[in-house]
């Protein structure tokens, strides 16, 4: 599995966070894996080339294949990832808040669901659509969806100190005190509240728990070795128990059972993603 992070065409730090592409053909003998997808803190594009990915619910056996340019709002909860015998994707990963100055759409709208994004954008992302699954190389790839971000540019909205302050929010993997974040955005309490449903998708004090859990659940993909009494410590829990709280609402197991469902997969979709 190559999975490479882009760097970044400075016009785009105005609002893109990451680009990766991943390059994976599964071993023969071997035509699909599931593996888990809890919830991540970033509002996405995913683009596949030709070999769009399934996704399930916990519990559950169906399976739904995705559209081949998949748009992500907020994650709430966590979805099943079905990969079939290959996959090449392209997957944009927005600053908070980018995906509300793009469409705006309120994110509590599009709260946990995927949708197909060429409901959302104009016939050029059809024809990004359409060159992708004609490509050579991933790296071709990627430069299609850039080219198609940097002209996206110019029609953003304006940003707002709310979205420096959640920004710096997500900096601190959510460590920041809500107080705080809300002076930052120079609103009230309440006012950051409900910019934050609306930007974000949901109340900042949710959120801030989602990037805490995130770094936790990346930190167990990229180093399995470590303790889970460390990966408490290094996403900036209180304790243990505080930890398998969230990995329960998050992922809907405890940290135990999540490592088992690793250990079962070769894949590990998320320990990638940096921010």
């Amino acid at each position: 599995m190559e999975v490479k992070t882009h760097l970044l065409h400075p016009a785009l730090h105005e609002y893109v966070l990451n680009i990766l592409t991943v390059d994976l053909t599964l071993m023969d003998g071997i035509s699909e894996v599931v593996t888990p997808f809890p919830p991540s803190p970033f509002q996405s594009l995913m683009f596949y080339c030709n070999d769009p990915v399934s996704m399930g619910r916990p519990g559950s056996a169906n399976f739904e294949v995705q559209p081949l340019v998949l748009l992500t709002g907020p994650q709430l909860s966590r979805v099943n990832v079905k990969v079939h015998k290959r996959l090449r994707s392209v997957r944009v990963d927005f600053l908070p808040g980018a995906m509300y100055r793009i469409l705006n759409v309120p994110m509590h709208e599009l709260a946990d669901g995927g949708y197909d994004a060429l409901d959302f954008f104009d016939a050029e992302m059809q024809s990004v659509n359409e060159r992708l699954q004609n490509i050579g190389t991933i790296e071709e790839g990627k430069n299609i969806v850039e080219e198609f971000l940097l002209k996206r540019v110019v029609g953003l909205r304006k940003a707002l100190p709310f979205d420096a302050a959640i920004r710096a929010l997500l900096a601190t993997n959510g460590a920041m005190s809500i107080e705080k974040t809300a002076s930052l955005s120079c609103l009230s309490l309440k006012q950051f509240e409900r910019i934050c449903k609306e930007r974000i998708g949901m109340n900042p004090k949710f959120y801030a728990r989602i990037l805490k859990f995130s770094k936790a659940y990346r930190l167990r993909e990229d180093f399995p070795q470590i303790s889970w009494l460390q990966i408490a410590h290094e996403a900036g829990y209180f304790d243990q128990m505080h930890m398998i709280r969230d990995f329960k609402i998050f992922a809907g197991v405890n940290p135990s059972v999540i490592e088992q469902e690793l250990r079962s997969t070769p894949l590990r979709m998320q320990k990638d993603m940096r921010y």
